[in-house]
């Protein structure tokens, strides 16, 4: 399944952005989805997932509390709110599905993840 980004954009330190993560096909519901985001000159990293039923997630503990993934199956569509955003959220944002269908628990490793879209930037800035 290919992945799209998009709802990026410049907001202030403590403000809100909703990234989408559209999925070229209905197969998307069979698999888990994850956010990762690449700041320059630093690797990917795994910001949260959540398995393909939703039943599972996962956040790194930098955002933790901050932010929230979700999915709608049916529109096939993955979502991530991210509140109180900080500067060093900045960073190209990216959604991947994971290799495996129905795994649960959610799969917190990047080697699992495929289907990455373009991504999206993210700028936290005053």
């Amino acid at each position: 399944v290919q992945l799209v980004e998009s709802g990026g954009g410049l907001v202030q330190p403590g403000g809100s952005l909703r990234l989408s993560c559209a999925a070229s096909d209905r197969t998307f519901s069979r698999y888990g989805m994850g956010w990762f985001r690449q700041a320059p000159g630093k690797v990917r990293e795994m910001v949260a997932a959540i398995s393909w039923n939703g039943g599972t997630t996962y956040y790194r503990d930098s955002v933790k509390g901050r932010f929230t993934i979700s999915r709608d199956n049916v529109q096939s569509t993955g979502f991530l709110q991210m509140n109180s955003l900080k500067p060093e959220d900045t960073a190209v944002y990216y959604c991947a599905a994971d290799m495996l269908p129905f795994r649960q628990p959610v799969a917190t490793g990047t080697s699992v993840y495929d289907g990455w879209g373009q991504g999206t930037q993210v700028t936290v800035s005053s």
